[in-house]
């Protein structure tokens, strides 16, 4: 009943800006905390930024000062607002929603399936 759907990813030239947005809907009581990945091909994935249901934030540190996740709890959204992208920031990027708590009393990890941003130089 979990879903997570993502969307805003695309083609920008360097120093450009985009916005991800992710959706979660289904049987949901409460979502401890929010946040979105990246992989780059023959990387490691790694944790872009995330926020918790009371608002606080964490940030990789190379991403730092130039995006900014937010969260509607209301409309169990999150987005990250992505501005001066460069190059380094081409990847899949995945939205994640930790410890989902639903009607059915289940708590699980749910993935969505990736966008892709692409930095051009």
């Amino acid at each position: 009943q979990v879903q997570l759907v993502e969307s805003g990813g695309g083609l920008v030239q360097a120093g450009g800006s985009l916005r991800l947005s992710c959706a979660a809907s289904g049987s949901i009581v409460r979502i401890n905390a929010m946040g979105w990945y990246r992989q780059a091909p023959g990387k490691q994935r790694e944790l872009v930024a995330a926020i918790t249901s009371s608002g606080s934030t964490i940030y990789a540190d190379s991403v730092k000062g130039r995006f900014t996740i937010s969260r509607d709890n209301a409309k169990r959204m999150v987005h990250l607002q992505m501005d001066s992208l460069k190059p380094e920031d081409t990847a899949a990027y995945y939205c994640n929603g930790e410890g989902i708590l639903t009607v059915r009393g289940s708590r699980s990890d749910y993935w969505g399936q990736g966008t892709q941003v692409t930095v051009s130089s």
